[in-house]
């Protein structure tokens, strides 16, 4: 994760990212919103972003194909959070909004497989 809409205290949604093969984090989607119960669990785990975050000056679309820009809050992105998702992935990049499950905190980012790797066959 290296984004959220909202605030660290009230985040709103999720902002997804992975590593590629040479160490980049690319964005790979956002989450639906949060419901209120899940926005105070991910608040906790939340860390405001250093200078020099890997998507300093980056914007989102607010939808797949949209130009509406997401008013984002960079976080440490540290956190892997595991998500449930269709299969709908175009150039690694989920089109649909993904839903929050829960962090991995016994996971590394660098263990999540690369970006390269989202929505290869299996097998």
């Amino acid at each position: 994760m290296g984004a959220i809409t909202g605030t660290l205290a009230r985040p709103q949604l999720l902002v997804l990212g992975r590593h590629d093969s040479a160490g980049r984090l690319r964005a790979v989607g956002r989450t639906v919103p949060l419901r209120p119960d899940v926005a105070r669990q991910v608040a906790e785990h939340l860390t405001a972003a250093c200078p020099g975050h890997p998507w300093t000056g980056v914007t989102f679309a607010s939808a797949w194909g949209s130009r509406d820009v997401l008013d984002v809050t960079l976080v440490r992105p540290e956190l892997v959070a595991e998500v449930s998702a269709d299969r709908a992935i175009d150039q690694g990049v989920f089109r649909h909004p993904l839903r929050f499950q829960r962090f991995r905190a016994e996971m590394h980012p660098m263990q999540v497989p690369k970006f390269e790797e989202l929505g290869a066959p299996c097998g």
